[in-house]
């Protein structure tokens, strides 16, 4: 199964504070998961809140698990409540249905982890989120 390095996941929180920092941002939370919806890594900027880790992971975990990226997972949230609701059960309540947990994929598009960024709106967690999975040379599905 494809994976994403250790490495590349330290390029994609790296760029996306990073970028963050550029935008003037809130402070964020940036969270890298692998296929299988496990942590590869996180890092909280300095004035972040403590509960960021839940929302970033919660981001993420939705992504990747879902096979849908937040985007997605909002638009169908409003048009189907019942079923985000549905799965927010099957899932213990982890994820967070909103921008700012993108799919990422290898260069033959399979699916190999998401990266979830809050701090700020969803908007910009999204486009943080995107900076940093395309500086690690993958491509970004929010």
């Amino acid at each position: 199964m494809p994976e994403i390095s250790i490495g590349k996941a330290r390029t994609m929180i790296r760029k996306a504070i990073q970028k963050g920092r550029e935008l003037e941002l809130k402070p964020l939370s940036v969270v890298v998961l692998d296929a299988g919806g496990h942590v590869k890594a996180f890092e909280r900027e300095d004035g972040a809140a403590p509960g960021r880790f839940a929302i970033a992971h919660g981001k993420a975990y939705g992504a990747v698990m879902l096979g849908m990226a937040g985007t997605a997972q909002m638009q169908r949230a409003e048009q189907q409540a019942y079923f985000m609701n549905a799965v927010n059960g099957v899932y213990g309540g982890q994820v967070v249905p909103v921008p700012g947990g993108v799919l990422v994929r290898d260069k033959r598009g399979v699916i190999v982890g998401a990266v979830g960024v809050t701090g700020d709106t969803s908007d910009n967690d999204a486009i943080c989120a995107v900076e940093g999975i395309e500086a690690a040379n993958l491509t970004a599905e929010i």
